[in-house]
């Protein structure tokens, strides 16, 4: 992922020299596990981890180009790291990675990282959630319209909105929590997985010190479809983010004007037009999106490989898992300080809700009509030819708004006075049931 969207807590997990430090790590535990068990000495998983400790505690470039070039002569990178590792080692180095297959440390580091990215996902996640929260109990009672195919439809609250996209990201995280469970596991059962030349306990030995569980049948590799429902759970975090994102976008048009994203002192929108304030953090989350999207196919594509294991998922990976989870982080993130410092107005909310003369109330009319005693079908042909009637005059001096129009129907007016118009048009009707809603998303507030 490129610098320009990637955040130092994140990146680092992929950086090369922590990736080394966890394969480090491995292989001490793996020697250490096999002394107990008399398969190799003491002394020589002492020097191991003793030494390799104080090789990969400082790690450099220069290091990491001193394996790097002796990858470009093994072509392996993990026996690159070992021979690197064993330098200055002595004939203890003999008794790394014993009965161990490559895979082994691959896979087991893969899981530690992405569970490490787990972690900071969730808590980008809390932050998202934070920030609805805030803004939701803010504006529980604020009108604003609730559209249907981008068309005004019936009131609701700017807070039930919010509500609704918190309640999403509620969900996502619980999604992130079980994908960091499905991948959060342990393969050290050498070539094809049946642990002939390295004993289970080993792979017991690791898994608990690395904080994961033990894969229980491994082929060599630890089986993909794992890793395709964490970056599909990535995926669809991602559209959340989209979606809320796409909300935004529309809530800032010009034409509607109800939110804005915050606009800094100092900031330019346009190298031409002075006047521009355009939503570019929404904008930027949604092209975001599409990348962390596009990286659950290949992920997908993973979980068939030949036989007992093969290498063509291995490329595809160290593309996708660092630049999904980088790109998620940062996305989640801008959410969270866009949603923060969003300017929301309420005027022109209400503004909104008014500007079609009243004709979002019509389904309420419709059933106080059917109570009055009009049969559905003329209930709906009368409330339907009054808002015709104010939606083709909108806006002309010869207009009237749906209440009068209501009013001056002839199958309207036998049944039903003013008064009960007004009643049954009160837009606190609509919100009647904000509280309960408000507590089954977020309990007591």
């Amino acid at each position: 992922m490129v610098p320009r969207y990637s955040r130092p807590q994140m990146a680092e997990i992929w950086s090369p020299e922590a990736r080394y430090r966890i394969w480090f790590e491995i292989e001490a535990l793996a020697a250490e596990a096999m002394a107990a068990q008399g398969t190799i000495p003491e002394a020589a998983a002492r020097t191991i981890r003793e030494k390799g400790a104080a090789r990969v505690a400082n790690i450099s470039a220069a290091d990491v180009e001193r394996i790097d070039e002796i990858e470009r002569v093994t072509r392996h990178d993990v026996i690159a790291f070992l021979t690197w590792l064993g330098e200055g080692m002595g004939e203890d180095a003999r008794f790394m990675h014993q009965g161990m297959t490559s895979s082994d440390v691959l896979d087991t580091t893969l899981a530690v990282q992405m569970t490490r990215a787990a972690d900071l996902l969730i808590a980008d996640v809390d932050a998202v959630l934070a920030a609805l929260k805030a803004r939701a109990i803010e504006h529980k009672h604020t009108p604003s319209i609730g559209r249907s195919h981008g068309i005004h439809a019936e009131p609701t609250t700017f807070g039930l909105k919010l509500a609704g996209h918190y309640a999403e990201f509620a969900r996502n995280r619980a999604r992130l929590v079980a994908a960091r469970a499905e991948v959060a596991t342990c393969a050290i059962s050498g070539p094809v997985g049946t642990f002939a030349s390295v004993d289970p306990a080993i792979e017991t030995h690791v898994a608990k010190h690395m904080g994961l569980a033990v894969e229980p049948v491994s082929t060599q590799v630890i089986p993909r479809d794992r890793h395709a429902a964490f970056f599909a759970a990535l995926a669809v975090v991602a559209g959340g983010v989209e979606r809320l994102a796409t909300e935004v976008r529309h809530l800032q048009r010009s034409e509607v004007r109800e939110a804005e994203e915050f606009f800094h002192a100092g900031q330019k929108g346009s190298s031409a037009m002075p006047h521009k304030r355009n939503p570019v953090l929404s904008e930027n989350l949604t092209g975001l999106a599409r990348l962390v999207r596009g990286y659950a196919m290949p992920a997908l594509e993973n979980i068939t490989l030949w036989h007992e294991r093969d290498i063509s998922h291995s490329s595809v990976e160290r593309v996708i898992a660092p630049d999904a989870t980088i790109a998620l982080d940062f996305a989640l993130m801008r959410l969270a300080g866009m949603m923060e410092k969003l300017t929301i107005y309420p005027e022109r909310m209400t503004e909104n809700l008014e500007s079609l003369g009243g004709v979002v109330h019509s389904q309420k009319v419709l059933l106080a009509l059917t109570q009055a005693g009009l049969s559905r079908e003329g209930a709906y042909a009368a409330v339907q030819r009054a808002a015709m009637a104010t939606w083709t005059k909108l806006g002309k001096a010869d207009g009237r708004n749906f209440r009068d129009n209501l009013l001056a129907d002839p199958e309207v007016a036998p049944v039903m006075d003013a008064a009960a118009l007004d009643a049954a048009m009160d837009p606190m009707r609509d919100f009647r049931h904000v509280e309960t809603i408000f507590a089954r998303v977020f309990g007591a507030t």
